[in-house]
Parts: structure tokens; C-alpha cells; sequence
């Protein structure tokens, strides 16, 4: 059997070779930078690497496969060769959708892929519908984030190469769950990055916090732009992932008249009519542009949805208490409001922690809620704390359900952060594992000084290069089992639950989302349709009037769901004046709740 190899080089001066199982072949090199060789007796898991212009073998940049990780050769990889039983399999949409967020490296003990289709089954009673891993692109060493991605074709060797990619996928959409697949075209890591020498894939342009730009608009970007959108395109096609997870678009910095984002948008759209199944593209953006989730016909970007941390940051600050760095701006009822109606917090008003005007409005007749992705807690709003704490360690299991209560009763798509669900109390922390003495010292003393300037003792930040941080970053499988861990994971499941079932929940149309409050009494009223998610988050009782009559054909006293159900009462409430209603029960308009407490009441018309 014969393969062709063929990689971009227009920075070599005279010759490119490749080195196939030990024999070395020579390249021919075509008009617009390309070398290509056919080479015999070269089949699936035949070593390879090329050599430019006689210096050191380096890696396939477009390799499907790294078995002895990024530094060794590529191998070849026959795509046909894998088993799919997916044939059936046609997709799932993104409005409705609960997305979870899992690390395969600390989600089990084992840290790979097949350890986690072990663990499908309990995401498939919890009600999620797409799970997104973070990066699995090809990475130095054992263990990370994924973030610093060098080999970005190949599946990370560790996790179990691109067959165990192959082996989950086909185990999700066996239990009708999508996969969505983090992917970053907006840097790559320091460690053997070797693209330069092959073209000119980075530019002095721009900068960004972790490393050289991606060229996407520069001296021989076409080619570059073809590399980023040839490898989003593979892992729907080869890898039959459902959506892609984009990291940080707000540092793809693109001049063009059409940027990368457009052409992506108008790529996976098409191939989406190809395959026969949606395909989707989710944005992590900073910028609070809505334009980035317009459709192209409208004038957008097309991508179909993006991160919300507006939401996230409402939640956080004002469950917390934080005010620091970016929460200054949050943490008032008046702020939850406002995300819960509009999407941003920041749209075009005065941010604090940026010293400027930020933001657009969203336009929420046109632009439905689940094209914003919200979240409690992810891998970012985690990870970057100092001691990688979850919510678990500052909040009650009270003050959880209500925070539970709220993201999941929004009208934009949840996503969940692995262990999320059962109020896990493992830390998840920064852990790289580079070989390098300087590269690891210098990102060990990077952590320790970013937080010393924020008043941590340097000694109290887990170091990234120590295998322990790592290992204390693995979820804990038998908290679920554990009567905290089993009450919690009971309620989320029940709230996704209903969030399927009932139409106000799953209506996302932001217009039709109606709050009130009192910010001194500290409870919040936030109106779904024929629904009323009630939250108090005081420490005291407090009786919330709802304006409206309670449905009592919904549950005890009209009550759907509470996460005190014994100590939530529904009561003849009073009117603006206050003066006692009638004690019928057609005017019973208000509810009792304890402390840190959470109830969905049914609302007649």
C-alpha cells in the first residue's frame, strides 16, 4: 500500500525530505509552497517526520497521530480503519441543549478516554445533551490543561490517541449525547513548536498573553487560514464531533474583510449540509458583541453561540460576596436583573475593571437566549484562582442549590463544570508538566508572582509543575454517593428535568423574562412564562410576593419544586398597600422561603 505525504513548506531554501520508518525520500516541491512524496509499504502506524533542508526531523504539523507524544514522529493514521455504530446518530440541537465541561486528564482516576465513556451513563441520567472536552490537541508532557497545544490534528497519546477520541464519541452517541470539542487557533504552546520553520504560521503583528499570534492576515495567511479551518472541518468529519468549542476568538486578530470567524461559520455550515447533521461553533469572547452570534445573512459572524461571562460573574459576585478585578462591576440584584434579561451586563455601559465603555446591546427580539452559553463555575473561573477553589469551598450546600437553581431555570444554555453536580469539593487547579527546567521554573515563578501581586503568599499557590497539584485536581467518584453529594445531584437532575419538561423553562426568548426584587431583603422573583423561580438569598425566612394568583393544580400549593419543600408555603399575600387580601385561595400571591432557599411556583395567566 501506498501513501502520499505532503506537507507546506515555502520557507525551505533547497530540499524536503521524508524520513518514512527509517528510509529517507525526497520531495518535490510545487508552485505554492507544498513538497509532496509517494512513498510505498507506508500503511497505518508507519513512523514518519520530515526534514527541512537537512535539518532535525520535526513532526507532521498536520500529524493525526503522535504515539510517543509531540517531540517523536508522526505515524500514519487510516481514518477508515475505525468501527463507528454511530450510523444512526443525527445530531443535537443547541437551543435546549445542557452542555458539561470535563478535563478527561482529572474526570476519573485513570485520566483517559475510555476510563470516561465508563462514566457516561451517570451524564446521560443527569440530562446532559453535549459534553465538552477541554483541548485534546496534541501537548507536551503527561498532563495539562490542553491549553498549550502544539500538535494540533493529533489527539493527546495519553488520553488514548485518536482512537479513544473515535471509542467516546461513538460511546456519547450511543446514549444520545453530542460531543463539542475545545479547540485554540489563537496561540500554540512554547514547547517543540516547530511551525515557523516550516512557514509563516505566527506574525509580529499582534501579541497575546501566551505566546505569538496566529497569521491570519498577514504575508502567506491564506494557507495558514486553510490549516485552521482544514482542522475544525476534520474533527467533525473524521472525528464526528458535533460542535467546537473556540477558544478566545477575541485574540484571533484578523483585519480581513471576511475574518476567520466568518469563513468558519460559512465552512462548518456547509459541511453541516453535508454530513446530514447540525453542526455548531460556540465562541469564548470578551467582547460583548452580539455580532459575533448573528447570523451571517443578517450581517454577523455566524457563529451559533457564545460564552456568557456576564452571567457567570452576576452569579459569582453576588453569591460570593467577591468584588475583586473584573466582579467589581457585579454582584447587586439590579445587576442579575439585567444579565437575566439581556445577556450582558456591559452592554456599551462603563466597566470598571477595563477603565472604558464595553459592550453592545443585545437585541432579544431577534436573538434567542440559548446562543448564550452560562455557567456557575468552569475551567477558567476555577483554575485561575490562586488555590483552584470551587464554589463548594465558600458557599453552603443551600447557597449550591439556590446557584443551581438560578443557572438552571435561565433562558440561556447551562453548562455545567465536571463534579459541578454533586457540589464536588476537589479542587481543580493550574498543572502543567513541561520537561524543560526553564520553561517549568518560569512558569512555576509566572503563577506564584501573578497572585503575590493580588497579596497571596507565594506559598500558598499550589506549584504547577508538581505531579501532586495534578493529582489533587481528579474528581472524587465517591462524593456522589454520599448523602451532600446525592441531595445535590438529585436537584440538578430534577431542575434539568424540568427544564425539558416545562415551556416556560425552555423558552428562550429573553423579551418574555420578567424580574423583580428587593435588594435589601435580598430576594429575587424571576418570571418564565406560567412559572415563578422564587430565591432568597438571605440567611433569614422571607416571604416573596409573587404578582400573580399561584396555580395550585401544580404541585403542593401550586409549589412545582423547592429545595426545602417541607419549610416553603404559599399564603394569601398582601396588596401594594398593604392591605390583607382575601384568604381564598384564587388570591393566594405570596411564598414563604427559608434561608438560602430556591422553589419554582406554577403561575396562572
Amino acid at each position: 500500500m501506498a501513501t502520499t505525504f505532503e506537507v507546506w513548506v515555502p520557507l525551505a531554501r533547497e530540499q524536503v525530505q521524508v524520513e518514512v520508518d527509517g528510509s529517507t525520500v525526497p520531495m518535490t516541491r510545487s508552485g505554492d509552497g507544498w513538497w509532496r512524496a509517494r512513498v510505498d509499504q507506508a500503511t497505518h502506524g508507519t513512523p514518519y517526520s520530515f526534514r527541512l533542508d537537512g535539518g532535525e526531523p520535526r513532526a507532521d504539523p498536520r500529524s493525526r497521530w503522535q504515539p510517543d507524544g509531540v517531540p517523536g514522529p508522526s505515524a500514519v493514521y487510516d481514518h477508515d480503519l475505525f468501527a463507528w455504530t454511530d450510523q444512526g446518530w443525527r445530531g443535537t440541537p443547541l437551543s435546549g441543549a445542557v452542555i458539561y465541561e470535563l478535563h478527561v486528564g482529572t474526570f476519573t482516576p485513570q485520566g483517559t478516554l475510555q476510563s470516561a465513556v465508563d462514566r457516561l451513563d451517570h451524564l446521560a441520567a443527569l440530562g446532559v445533551t453535549l459534553v465538552e472536552l477541554l483541548p485534546l490537541a496534541a501537548f507536551p508532557g503527561h498532563h495539562g490543561w490542553g491549553y498549550d497545544g502544539v500538535g494540533l490534528y493529533a489527539v493527546h497519546q495519553a488520553y488514548g490517541g485518536p482512537d479513544g477520541l473515535k471509542t467516546f464519541v461513538d460511546a456519547c452517541h450511543a446514549r444520545g449525547i453530542g460531543v463539542c470539542l475545545d479547540v485554540v487557533y489563537n496561540h500554540l504552546g512554547p514547547a517543540h513548536n516547530y511551525l515557523s520553520e516550516f512557514g509563516p504560521y505566527f506574525t509580529d503583528k499582534y501579541a497575546t498573553p501566551w505566546g505569538q499570534a496566529v497569521n491570519l492576515d498577514d504575508v502567506g495567511s491564506d494557507q495558514v487560514r486553510r490549516f485552521v479551518v482544514g482542522n475544525a472541518l476534520g474533527w467533525f468529519r473524521d472525528f464526528h464531533v458535533d460542535a467546537l468549542r473556540l477558544d478566545a476568538v477575541h485574540a484571533l486578530h484578523d483585519e480581513r474583510a471576511v475574518p476567520i470567524l466568518e469563513e468558519l461559520s460559512h465552512e462548518v455550515d456547509s459541511a453541516a449540509a453535508t454530513l446530514g447533521r447540525p453542526l455548531w461553533l460556540i465562541a469564548e469572547s470578551d467582547r460583548n458583541d452580539p455580532r459575533t452570534v448573528t447570523p451571517r445573512e443578517s450581517g454577523g459572524l455566524g457563529v451559533h453561540a457564545q460564552w456568557d461571562d456576564d452571567v457567570h460573574h452576576a452569579l459569582h459576585a453576588l453569591l460570593t460576596g467577591e468584588r475583586d478585578g473584573y466582579y467589581g462591576d457585579f454582584g447587586s440584584l439590579p445587576c442579575l436583573a439585567k444579565t437575566m434579561t439581556r445577556a450582558f451586563f456591559h452592554d456599551g455601559t462603563w466597566s470598571s475593571f477595563r477603565g472604558r465603555v464595553h459592550g453592545r446591546p443585545v437585541d432579544v427580539e431577534r436573538t434567542g437566549g440559548w446562543r448564550f452559553v452560562a455557567a456557575l463555575q468552569n475551567h477558567d473561573q476555577i483554575g485561575n484562582r490562586a488555590a483552584g477553589d470551587r464554589l463548594s469551598a465558600t458557599l453552603s450546600d443551600d447557597q449550591l442549590a439556590v446557584a443551581a437553581g438560578l443557572l438552571l431555570t435561565s433562558p440561556y444554555t447551562p453548562m455545567l463544570f465536571m463534579g459541578e453536580e454533586w457540589g464536588a469539593r476537589t479542587p481543580w487547579q493550574y498543572f502543567t508538566d513541561f520537561a524543560d527546567p526553564d520553561l517549568a521554573e518560569a512558569v512555576r515563578n509566572g503563577r506564584r508572582n501573578e497572585f503575590a501581586d493580588h497579596g497571596w503568599d507565594p506559598d500558598d499557590v499550589p506549584d504547577p509543575q508538581d505531579e501532586g497539584t495534578f493529582r489533587a485536581s481528579r474528581l472524587d467518584w465517591n462524593e456522589p454517593e454520599k448523602e451532600s453529594g446525592a441531595r445535590l445531584l438529585d436537584w440538578y437532575t430534577t431542575l434539568i428535568r424540568l427544564r425539558r419538561e416545562l415551556p416556560g423553562l425552555a423558552d428562550p426568548r429573553l423579551y418574555r423574562v420578567e424580574v423583580t426584587y428587593d435588594e435589601d431583603a435580598r430576594w429575587v422573583m424571576i418570571r418564565r412564562g406560567d412559572l415563578g423561580v422564587v430565591a432568597n438569598l438571605a440567611g433569614a425566612q422571607a416571604t416573596v410576593p409573587l404578582g400573580a394568583v399561584v396555580d395550585e393544580t401544580v404541585g403542593r400549593d401550586g409549589v412545582v419544586l423547592a429545595w426545602h419543600p417541607d419549610d416553603t408555603h404559599t399564603t394569601p399575600g398582601t396588596t401594594t398597600h398593604g392591605t390583607p387580601t382575601s384568604a381564598d385561595k384564587d388570591d393566594v400571591t405570596q411564598i414563604q422561603l427559608p434561608g438560602h432557599s430556591l422553589a419554582i411556583v406554577g403561575l396562572r395567566p
